[in-house]
């Protein structure tokens, strides 16, 4: 039987690939909490934050690296919008 793939499209050229999509979130919503902070920090300091646009970001992805580590999308492409998209792709 032949596997299907599902693909979550970013933005731009970007995609990836929904089964290591670890989560979806609201920029505005979480970079509050100082955590998320850290995390972001962290990731941008490992050189592991992909900006999938130069336009004001409304969202991110955290992405399954694999053996790697993982790797986040900023992306201005709303949360509502990547989530339809995906429930789409399934």
């Amino acid at each position: 039987m032949k596997e299907i793939f599902h693909y979550l499209h970013l933005g731009s050229d970007v995609t990836v690939h929904s089964d290591d999509l670890i989560g979806i979130f609201d920029i505005e919503r979480v970079t509050v909490k100082k955590a998320v902070n850290e995390f972001l920090k962290a990731k941008q300091k490992s050189g592991k934050i992909y900006y999938v646009s130069l336009d004001l970001p409304k969202s991110f992805a955290v992405v399954s690296g694999g053996e790697d580590e993982d790797k986040v999308y900023v992306t201005n492409v709303s949360t509502l919008t990547l989530k339809k998209r995906l429930k789409k792709s399934k």
